[in-house]
């Protein structure tokens, strides 16, 4: 096992700028997951590190190697790939002993390394099938068998579960979990997937356009945004935000909303008079109780049943809004539920930067 770090690394195609400086340390046996959209740079940062794309400016760290100039083969990582690059006319032991075999390793050792992968990774009874005659999950977890045999000291996993179905996504979820609380290898995972991102990480990497917009625990991620980008990525539905006008007062800090609504907020923020963005989560609201003050009415346009939750989208003074609350409330189309919003887990940003205001 091995510690990574990236030190301001950049990538340029020409003029155009794909990598903006990372900074990054990864400690030993850590799972790490960069996130982001498509077109973001996590595919590229995790390339660089691998070695299949060169860095334009910078340092990877590996262990105690500078790693810039060394060839993907002798860096000791395992990448599993999005299409799992299997040999197709080969078994499924053959391609998981393949890379042990062209580096000319006793077959003894082969068959341990290949037997224990195949235990951990449940595979025994398909070791002598090729890969048309597996199913997609199976064929995932050969080529993440493939990567255990090489005993790295880091694990690169590239969008692997993207072809899967939603219920073989699940269990190749968890499975990948278990596998690195058994092997406790450096891991470094590349995904869209906010659910995937949030249940395997040890920490999170937001990418924004070549940029880390935070790097933080899945809990401090979502419970802290950085940025107004990283709260509207992580979670689901997405952040709410809505233009507000903070004025201070005797009563204490109030957030005055666009339909002239104000929000009384926690005394201890005290932020200075002005105009400010307010975000507050779908789940940080509930229906008012009777007899409960009401702080919010939305006017919903629709509502989408999922089952045991509610989502309510709706306006209210013109901006969109949406609001998850359990199913039994009873609110269809075109209802106007009455709010209450915990208010000290809303945020703060700053309407020009979206920088989440520290208070």
């Amino acid at each position: 096992m091995a510690k990574v770090t990236l030190k301001s690394v950049k990538k340029n195609y020409g003029p155009v700028k794909a990598i903006h400086g990372v900074d990054m340390e990864i400690k030993d046996g850590e799972f790490i997951v960069i996130v982001g959209p498509s077109g973001c740079g996590k595919s590229t940062l995790l390339r660089m590190i691998a070695g299949l794309e060169a860095i334009s400016e910078g340092e990877i760290v590996i262990g105690d190697r500078v790693v810039n100039d060394i060839e993907p083969a002798d860096r000791d990582i395992a990448m599993v790939f999005q299409n799992y690059a299997l040999y197709p006319h080969m078994s499924v032991y053959q391609n998981m002993s393949y890379g042990l075999r062209i580096r000319g390793m006793d077959k003894a050792d082969i068959e341990k390394r290949v037997q224990r992968a195949a235990e951990i990774l449940q595979l025994q009874p398909y070791l002598q099938r090729k890969p048309r005659e597996l199913s997609g999950g199976q064929r995932q977890r050969v080529a993440m068998g493939r990567a255990i045999v090489r005993e790295p000291s880091v694990f690169l996993f590239d969008e692997p579960l993207s072809n899967l179905d939603a219920k073989l996504r699940v269990q190749m979820r968890l499975e990948i979990k278990r596998l690195h609380q058994q092997l406790g290898v450096t891991s470094i995972y590349v995904t869209h997937d906010q659910v995937e991102a949030m249940t395997l990480a040890d920490r999170l990497v937001v990418m924004n356009q070549g940029r880390a917009d935070q790097v933080g625990s899945p809990f401090d991620v979502y419970g802290k945004p950085a940025t107004t980008y990283v709260g509207g990525f992580i979670g689901s539905p997405a952040m709410n935000f809505l233009k507000c006008r903070v004025e201070t007062g005797n009563g204490g800090p109030k957030a005055v909303l666009a339909d002239g609504t104000a929000l009384m907020l926690p005394a201890e923020w005290n932020p200075p008079a002005g105009t400010y963005t307010l975000g507050i989560r779908p789940e940080t609201m509930r229906i008012a109780r009777p007899g409960e003050t009401v702080q919010l009415v939305l006017s919903v346009d629709v509502a989408e049943e999922l089952g045991a939750d509610t989502l309510l989208h709706g306006k209210l003074g013109g901006e969109d809004l949406v609001a998850r609350v359990p199913s039994h409330a009873g609110f269809h189309d075109n209802s106007k539920p009455g709010l209450v919003v915990d208010i000290a887990r809303a945020h703060l940003f700053d309407p020009e930067s979206g920088m989440r205001i520290i208070l």
